[in-house]
């Protein structure tokens, strides 16, 4: 029986991405809201299985993972890819924005870690792997209602790490400092070259490393960023 890896937030780029390149050798569950979206690339690609949710319906989610678990078994590697972002000074931003950024990064991280970790401390390994960016690490003044809220989801996953590592199961948090190369992206940085852009399909490639490092050289805190970025 195949282990079984999920992932939030599968869209177009980087989730699609990562659902494809664990379909390869996991049963995948997926979960976003878009369920057409879900279907299609359920039909489109072999080992998955679509779950449509809002990760910031708690209770739905619990079931959720509750239904994977039942249907496809308890996973052992989880990817949170699902993000809320949003540009704005902290004048000029609805403080709403800022509560429902932090439901989508940091609170569906909670509820979702509170519902996979009991089974993989009782089997004594797995792996639970947040997606994010640099804005985690620094309070750039357009970004004030996402970066406070991803930059709490690190330190919500790193405090996951001290307390799971030890149980057998890795937490790991990777840093895209980038812009992901995704047909609106393309459109809008027209004027950029090829190697500006960050590709899903590499990205995923990183996430799978992280899931499969060895117990004696674990990694927390991973940046990805493209040779020409400026940092």
């Amino acid at each position: 029986m195949k282990q079984v890896c999920l992932v939030t937030g599968v869209g177009p780029g980087t989730g699609r991405a990562i659902v494809e390149r664990f379909s390869d050798g996991y049963q995948v569950a997926m979960i976003a809201r878009n369920a057409e979206r879900l279907a299609a690339l359920e039909e489109s690609t072999p080992n998955t299985t679509a779950y449509p949710c809002d990760v910031t319906d708690f209770d739905q989610l619990r079931k959720i993972v509750a239904k994977v678990t039942d249907e496809l078994g308890a996973p052992s590697v989880v990817v949170h890819n699902a993000v809320g972002g949003a540009f704005g000074d902290f004048l000029s931003i609805d403080p709403e924005v800022l509560n429902s950024n932090f439901q989508v990064n940091t609170m569906a991280l909670l509820h979702l870690a509170q519902a996979v970790a009991p089974a993989m401390i009782e089997r004594g390994e797995g792996a639970i792997l947040c997606t994010a960016n640099t804005a985690a690490y620094r309070g750039i003044a357009n970004f004030s209602g996402f970066a406070p809220t991803k930059a709490a989801q690190r330190i919500l996953a790193e405090s996951m790490a001290r307390h799971l590592g030890p149980k057998g199961i890795h937490v790991g948090f990777v840093a895209i400092d980038a812009v992901i190369d995704l047909a609106w992206t393309r459109k809008r940085f027209a004027d950029q070259p090829d190697e500006f852009f960050c590709k899903p399909q590499d990205i995923a490639g990183e996430v799978w490393h992280l899931a499969h490092q060895p117990k004696s050289a674990w990694t927390f805190d991973v940046m990805i960023r493209p040779a020409g970025e400026k940092w």
